[in-house]
């Protein structure tokens, strides 16, 4: 069988640039597309045009090793390439259902160029799609434009990512599982020998299984931790009328049951990205679009969706009205380790401060342009953690960047006017914090103290 020694990746965005220099530190002759002749141009330069960690180093070696290289040309693509992964957007239209034009336009065109070719080829979607969209969208579209038949001159696989961003490299090199959604056998062959020379001996367990199958579990994973991660924020608002209770202690016992795992079960102020919310509305679409009705998928969006209100709930505990008072918000992007802004909690929860008339300052050691894009002048933006609080009466704790951990509580009580602390990701010892500021926590009771906090299990 004909190894898929030479790859083009369809789409530089995260899923695909992350993919393409992971692919070229192993030696695979990797040739990067996109329509967006600026990215092509920054990628082409060594510059990523999002963060990720190490991200920039795979890149340059990449390139340097001339094993990457990038185009907006798809025939020169597909024609000197064995096998095409669309890694395009499926960005959610307004009414939660999944806008697959990229995905069109991407199969459209490497259509075009397999009309001229006269050697087999593999297109593999890695895009998250719906079920149906590999045969009904991807099959349908290249053989119009190509003239030929999947199966017969063409291969064709659904092969989902689960790809985590700040630990993107890190996952793709160690890998749960491989999904393969295969069109057929002679398509999986060639796309698990391809897996397996890359990853050797230490390939993970592959999965081989129908495309609607492979579709379908991308969309029923993120469902299933947007259900871990709302399941245990509902548990850490009881935990908050509760005298004596605190959530990262039941979260520690959940997470030592061998059924449940601890994965996925850290209370805060919700999700965010650019995958949990779109995936599981869309999931939701396209049960409905199917006359189902979602349930459970529907009370798992909406628990998420008021989770962010609760930091500003609990400032408001802590200095009563907002109105003229200054409130420093640490952390911007949905996550640690990323500059992405996509759905991030933190947006939310300034619109709301805003809302109700107080000054914000905020930090991030990564997305203040992504936010300063969103916000503009209304939101000041700090060049530090400590810059952000100093002179501010309350601070809001949103995302859970390792340099927030190492703030002290004197670091607040020295540079706050009214220091008073909301921990809306559980990352400091409630303690040690309450016994120098006024502190309130997500999942943690205020009405009884803190006497009732222990140290978790021993």
């Amino acid at each position: 069988m004909k190894a898929l020694g030479k790859v083009s990746v369809f789409g530089l965005g995260y899923v695909g640039l992350t993919f393409s220099v992971c692919l070229a530190s192993r030696g695979f002759e990797v040739i990067g597309v996109d329509v967006d002749l600026e990215r092509v141009k920054l990628v082409s330069e060594g510059v990523p045009p999002f963060y990720e960690p190490d991200l920039e180093a795979y890149l340059r070696r990449a390139l340097s090793s001339r094993l990457l290289s990038c185009t907006t040309d798809y025939f020169e693509a597909v024609l000197n390439s064995d096998v095409s992964f669309i890694c395009v957007g499926t960005p959610a239209k307004g009414d939660g259902s999944v806008d697959l034009s990229y995905v069109e336009s991407a199969s459209r065109g490497i259509g075009h160029a397999l009309k001229e070719k006269e050697d087999s080829h593999l297109i593999v979607v890695r895009s998250t799609v719906p079920p149906g969209t590999c045969e009904g969208v991807v099959k349908r579209v290249i053989e119009t434009a190509s003239g030929k038949r999947c199966g017969a001159d063409f291969g064709l696989c659904m092969n989902p990512e689960f790809l985590r961003e700040g630990s993107a490299i890190r996952d793709f090199f160690n890998p749960d599982r491989i999904i393969i959604g295969e069109y057929d056998a002679k398509s999986g062959d060639l796309l698990e020998n391809f897996y397996r020379s890359f990853h050797g001996d230490s390939a993970p367990p592959i999965l081989r299984t129908s495309l609607a199958n492979a579709e379908l579990i991308k969309y029923a994973n993120n469902a299933f931790l947007a259900m871990k991660v709302s399941f245990i924020n509902e548990i850490a608002n009881i935990c908050q009328v509760t005298p004596g209770a605190d959530v990262t202690v039941i979260a520690e016992a959940l997470g030592l049951d061998h059924r449940i795992s601890p994965e996925f079960l850290k209370a805060g102020l919700g999700w965010g990205g650019s995958c949990l919310p779109k995936d599981l509305k869309e999931l939701i679409r396209y049960a409905e679009s199917r006359d189902y009705d979602p349930a459970l998928l529907r009370a798992v969006y909406e628990v998420n969706e008021f989770q962010p209100y609760k930091a500003v709930e609990l400032a408001r505990e802590l200095i009563g009205d907002l109105k003229g008072r200054r409130i420093a918000v640490l952390g911007l992007a949905f996550k640690p380790n990323t500059d992405d802004m996509r759905n991030a909690v933190s947006i939310v929860i300034i619109e709301k401060l805003l809302e109700e008339g107080a000054q914000v300052v905020a930090y991030d050691p990564a997305a203040i342009n992504n936010a300063a894009k969103l916000f503009g002048d209304r939101v000041k933006f700090a060049p530090s953690a400590l810059d952000c609080i100093r002179g501010c009466d309350c601070c809001i704790i949103v995302t859970e960047w390792d340099e927030f951990r190492k703030l002290e509580p004197e670091d607040f009580v020295e540079n706050m006017r009214y220091p008073a602390l909301v921990d809306g990701r559980r990352i400091y010892d409630p303690c040690k914090f309450a016994s120098k500021l006024k502190y309130r926590a997500v999942g943690l009771c205020a009405c009884g103290g803190l006497s009732g906090v222990d140290g978790g299990i021993g």
